[in-house]
C-alpha cells in the first residue's frame, strides 16, 4: 500500500513538472483566499498594512513639519523679550505652529511668576506635546510583532486542512491538497511582509521623534537660561 502510494506521488509529480507552469502572485493569493480561514485572515492583514502605512504617512508629515523651524527663531524670541516686548514674543510663538514655539510661548505666558512656576508650565507643555507626536504609534508597533504571528496562525490552519483533505485520499491530488498548501505559504509571506514594514516605519518615526525632543530640550534649556540671566 505505501509503494503504491509512493509511485503515485512519483507519477503525479513527474506530471505536475511536465504541465508546470508559473502561477501569478495575485492568482495565489486568490488560491488563498478561496478558503474561510485565509480569506480572513487576508482581510486582516491588509487592513493592518493599510492603517500602518496611513499612520506612517501621517506621522511622518505631522514630525517634518515639527522639525521645521527658523533658526533665527530662539534668538528673535530672546531679543524680543529682552526689549520687553512680551506680547510681540508671544505672537510670534504662535505664529510658528511647532512644539517648541508652543512650549516656550507656554513659558513666555508664566513670566512674572517663580522661575519653579515657568519651568513646570514648559515641562508639561513639552509632555504634552511629545505624547500628540507618538499618537498612534503603539498601532505599529503592536503590528510589527502581531502580523507575523497572525501570518502563522494562516500556516498553522492551511496546514492542518491539507493533511485533513489528505487523509481522505487514496491518491495524491494536488487540485484538492492546493488551497491548504496556499493558504499557508501566502499568509505567512503576507505577514511577514506587514510585520517588516510596521516595524522600519515604527522605528524610523521614534528615531525623528527622538530629534525633535532634543531639540524641544535645547530650546527650553535655552530659555531658562535667559530667565536666569541677571535683571530677568
Amino acid at each position: 500500500m505505501n509503494h503504491s502510494f509512493l509511485m503515485q506521488i512519483a507519477s503525479d509529480s513527474t506530471a505536475v513538472s511536465e504541465d508546470f507552469k508559473e502561477v501569478a502572485i495575485w492568482q495565489a493569493v486568490k488560491d488563498a483566499g478561496s478558503t474561510p480561514m485565509g480569506a480572513i485572515i487576508l482581510i486582516v492583514l491588509a487592513i493592518m498594512s493599510i492603517y500602518a502605512i496611513y499612520i506612517f504617512v501621517e506621522r511622518f508629515l505631522a514630525l517634518r513639519r515639527a522639525s521645521q523651524i527658523d533658526p533665527n527663531f530662539l534668538t528673535n524670541v530672546k531679543q524680543m523679550l529682552m526689549d520687553g516686548k512680551i506680547d510681540d514674543a508671544k505672537n510670534l510663538c504662535a505664529r510658528t505652529n511647532t512644539p517648541s514655539a508652543r512650549m516656550i510661548e507656554k513659558g513666555i505666558s508664566r513670566l512674572g511668576k517663580h522661575v519653579d512656576v515657568v519651568s513646570s508650565a514648559i515641562d508639561n507643555t513639552g509632555k504634552l506635546e511629545i505624547s500628540k507626536l507618538e499618537q498612534r504609534l503603539s498601532f505599529l508597533a503592536t503590528a510589527s510583532g502581531a502580523a507575523p504571528m497572525i501570518g502563522f496562525l494562516g500556516t498553522t490552519l492551511g496546514m492542518v486542512q491539507t493533511f485533513n483533505e489528505m487523509k481522505n485520499l487514496d491518491s495524491l491530488q494536488l487540485d484538492t491538497i492546493a488551497p491548504g498548501i496556499m493558504t499557508a505559504m501566502v499568509t505567512t509571506v503576507a505577514g511577514l511582509i506587514v510585520g517588516i514594514i510596521a516595524y522600519m516605519g515604527y522605528n524610523y518615526l521614534v528615531a525623528k521623534i527622538t530629534t525633535v525632543i532634543y531639540r524641544m530640550e535645547n530650546d527650553a534649556m535655552e530659555f531658562m537660561d535667559l530667565l536666569h540671566k541677571p535683571g530677568n
